[in-house]
Formats: structure tokens, sequence, C-alpha cells
């Protein structure tokens, strides 16, 4: 695994994957458009979750290519992709389960997002994450569910679910829980398992 582990660290893999991670992330805030437009101004930041969280990771991408760490970005990014990237896998299935026909768009939401929850996780070993990072980032995710579930500013979903919404908070809530809670196994106590 620690080769596999360094060629991910290699520059060239790196700026492939900066360049993915760039266009998904605008493709990201184009697929929130609509929603946007309905969006009061001073809620914009929170609604794009996914985007969001690939563009932090962008930046961390762009400064690894420099051999740079930030810390706090790399736990917006980490914690954000596992979150959002496991959140989105897990809605598009539900949404399946309770009945939507599964088109391409969701095949594709799910292999993408998958894959997000994935780098964030893959590339911990390079993370140069505190304790004081991933208190920050806790309070920014706690805050964005509040915002979503309290506020009513939530990505849309599919229509098979729309009225499970109070179940859909309680477990995104719990998913920033987990998210923060790997991160800080994998990369602030250095206990990787990959």
């Amino acid at each position: 695994m620690g080769m596999f582990i360094r060629f991910l660290g290699m520059p060239s893999m790196i700026a492939a994957l900066l360049i993915v991670n760039v266009f998904g992330t605008i493709y990201g805030y184009w697929w929130y458009k609509v929603q946007l437009e309905q969006t009061p101004p001073v809620f914009y930041v929170f609604v794009p979750d996914s985007p969001t969280a690939s563009l932090f990771f962008c930046f961390v991408l762009f400064l690894f290519l420099f051999k740079k760490n930030n810390g706090l970005l790399e736990a917006l990014a980490s914690v954000t992709l596992i979150k959002y990237g496991l959140w989105a896998v897990v809605m598009n299935i539900a949404g399946g389960v309770a009945g939507d026909e599964l088109n391409w768009q969701n095949v594709m939401l799910i292999i993408s997002h998958f894959g997000m929850a994935l780098q964030g996780l893959l590339f911990a070993p390079y993370y140069r994450i505190k304790p004081w990072h991933l208190l920050i980032v806790a309070l920014w995710t706690i805050h964005n569910d509040i915002i979503d579930y309290v506020y009513g500013m939530y990505p849309w979903v599919s229509s098979a679910i729309a009225d499970q919404i109070s179940h859909i908070g309680y477990f995104t809530f719990w998913l920033s829980i987990f998210s923060l809670i790997l991160i800080y196994v994998v990369s602030v106590k250095r206990k990787t398992f990959l």
C-alpha cells in the first residue's frame, strides 16, 4: 500500500487529479445553479456543498504541487469530501430504493461522489492536520448542517425521499461526526489503515 500512496503523491498524479477536480468543481457549481437562483444570497455559501468540498481539495492539491501544506484547508477538504461524497451516494441510492428510477445522472453522481470520499481518505498520509484545525472544521460542518436542516437550505433530494428530510438531517449530522472522527484517526493520530 505504501507504493500506492507514493504513486498518489507523484507530481504528475497530483496535477491530473487537480485538473479532474477543477472541472468537477465547475460542473458541481453549475449543477446547483437552479437551486442557487432560488436561494437568499446570505445562504449562497452553504448550498453547493459538494463543489465547495472539491474546491477546498483543489487548493490542497495545488499546494501539494509545490510541496506545501495547509492543515486547515486539508481538514476542510478531507472532512467535507468524505461527508458530502458519502451523503450524495446514500441519497441517490435511497431515492432509487424508494422508487425513483436511477438514470445515468444518478449513476454518474454515485461514482463521482464516491471518488470524492475516497480522495479525501487516500491523501490522509500527506495531511498535516492539527486538532485545532478539526475543531474549526467541526464548527463549520455542524453550522452548515443547521443552515441546511433548520433554515431549509439543504441540497435538493429525490422527490421519493423528500418527505424524509428530518431523518436526512439526522443522518447528515452523524455523517459530519463520522467524517471528523475518521480524519482525526487517520490523519491527526497517524493511525492509517491504508
